[in-house]
C-alpha cells in the first residue's frame, strides 16, 4: 500500500489577495482595447474592452512563434535545421526580409527575421517547414489557441495581413504571450533591437526591431508589434524588473506613438504598483522522505518551481504554511519528477494554492549488492532495512 507523509512547513508570513479589479483611470486612452497581466500568475492588473474582437495584424506572429518554439522544444525541429524558401513564401507582401525562392536558411535565421523585422515571408517559410502547408499550420494555430482558452480568436494566416474572419482580443493575445514566455529562448530574438540577416548572395539585410521599447524602455525584451489599415497600431509587449514580469497588450491605436505611449503607461503602472515576492525557492527543503530501494535512503522534498506571490508594493510581508503530501518513494527517481503536492495555507487555514513537489536530486536504484551491504549494515546495528 502507498504511504502518505505530511510535513508542515510554516512561515511568519501572510498572503493577501491582490484586488485586480479595483477602479483605476484609463491607462491606455488611445487604444480600442488593452490589458495588463502578471506573466507568472496570469492575474489581470488592468483591462479595457479586453474581449473585443479586433484585427491583430502582425501580433498574429506571437502564435506562430509559439508553434515554432514548441516544435523546437519537443525535438521535432532544431534551430540549425535548414528551411527551403518556397515561391509562395517569397511572394508575401507587407513587412518582409526579402527571401528568394530556392534559398535555404537555418531556423534560427528565419526566427530572427520574424521576431525582429516581422518578416511575412519568413513566417510563411516556417509554417511550411513545420506543417507542410500554410493551411495546415493555420489549423494548428487555431487548435492551439482553443487549448489555451483563447476562445475569441480565429486565424486565417500565420502573418496577420488583413483578411476576413481573422481576429483576436487583447485578453487572448495575453494568454498566447504568457504561453510563449514559457520558452525563454524566444526572448533572445525578440530582445534584439538591430541585427543583420546574411543573404545567400553575400549581401545582408539590416533588421531593426519594430518594437522600439526594446531599446527605449528598461526591462522590455519582447514581444510583437502589429499594424495594418484595419488593425491600426497594436503591440503585445513584455517587460521584467526585479521578480516581476508583466505582459501588456494594446490594440487599435491610431499612431505608432500612441501605442508606445499606452504601452509605457501600462508598464509604468505595473512596476510602480506591484511586486512579486518569492516565498519559497526550489532550493529550500520542505522535509525529508525515505526512499525505498535507492542508493540513498532518504531525500529532501522541494517545490518543482519557486513559489511566487503577486503583491501590492504597499502590502505587508506574507505569512503562509505548507502542508506536504508525498506518496511512498521508490527508486529510481529523477529530480523534476512530480512526487506529491504542497497545499499553501494562509493564517485563517484556507488553502490558497496547491503546488507540485519533487525530490532535490536524482536517486538511482540500488544494485542487489548495494542492498545486501545496506541490509548487512542495518542488521549489524540491530535493524533490518524494510522495503
Amino acid at each position: 500500500m502507498k504511504k502518505v507523509i505530511c510535513f508542515i512547513f510554516c512561515f511568519c508570513l501572510f498572503v493577501p489577495l491582490v484586488k485586480a479589479e479595483e477602479l483605476i483611470s484609463d491607462l491606455a486612452p488611445n487604444s480600442k482595447s488593452s490589458i495588463l497581466m502578471d506573466a507568472n500568475s496570469g492575474t489581470i492588473l488592468y483591462k479595457k474592452n479586453e474581449h473585443e474582437k479586433l484585427a491583430p495584424a502582425s501580433m498574429t506572429k506571437v502564435m506562430s512563434m509559439l508553434l515554432i518554439m514548441e516544435a523546437i522544444d519537443n525535438g521535432s525541429l532544431s534551430l540549425e535545421d535548414e528551411v527551403l524558401v518556397s515561391e509562395n513564401a517569397s511572394s508575401m507582401g507587407g513587412s518582409q526580409v526579402y527571401l528568394q525562392a530556392g534559398e535555404t536558411y537555418q531556423v534560427k535565421e528565419l526566427l530572427k527575421g520574424i521576431a525582429v523585422a516581422s518578416g511575412n515571408d519568413a513566417v510563411v517559410a516556417m509554417a511550411e517547414k513545420i506543417s507542410g502547408t500554410v493551411e495546415e499550420f493555420v489549423n494548428l494555430m487555431n487548435k492551439r489557441a482553443s487549448e489555451l482558452g483563447a476562445v475569441n480568436t480565429h486565424f486565417v494566416n500565420p502573418h496577420g495581413l488583413d483578411a476576413e474572419d481573422h481576429y483576436t482580443t487583447a485578453y487572448d493575445m495575453a494568454l498566447m504571450a504568457k504561453e510563449l514566455l514559457k520558452h525563454p529562448t524566444i526572448l533572445e530574438y525578440t530582445s534584439i533591437y538591430e541585427d543583420y540577416l546574411q543573404k545567400k548572395d553575400g549581401s545582408s539585410i539590416w533588421l531593426v526591431n519594430t518594437n522600439k521599447l526594446v531599446r527605449f524602455y528598461d526591462g522590455v525584451d519582447g514581444l510583437k508589434t502589429g499594424f495594418t489599415a484595419t488593425a491600426g497600431y497594436c503591440l503585445t509587449a513584455t517587460a521584467k524588473k526585479d521578480n516581476l514580469r508583466v505582459i501588456s497588450v494594446v490594440m487599435g491605436a491610431e499612431t505608432s506613438d500612441q501605442r508606445t505611449s499606452d504601452t509605457t503607461s501600462l508598464l509604468n503602472y505595473s512596476f510602480n504598483t506591484y511586486k512579486n515576492h518569492i516565498i519559497l525557492t526550489t532550493k529550500e527543503s520542505l522535509g525529508i522522505k525515505r526512499v525505498e530501494n535507492g542508493v540513498e535512503e532518504q531525500v529532501d522534498i522541494v517545490l518543482t518551481n519557486d513559489y511566487v506571490k503577486l503583491l501590492k508594493q504597499t502590502d505587508p510581508k506574507p505569512n503562509v504554511s505548507f502542508n506536504i503530501k508525498v506518496d511512498s518513494l521508490i527508486a529510481p527517481i529523477k529530480k523534476g519528477d512530480v512526487v506529491g503536492s504542497a497545499e499553501v495555507v494562509d493564517e485563517a487555514g484556507n488553502v490558497i494554492d496547491t503546488l507540485d513537489v519533487t525530490v532535490s536530486k536524482d536517486i538511482e536504484k540500488a544494485s542487489w549488492w548495494q542492498m545486501f551491504l545496506k541490509n548487512l549494515k542495518h542488521v549489524t546495528a540491530g535493524q533490518i532495512l524494510i522495503k
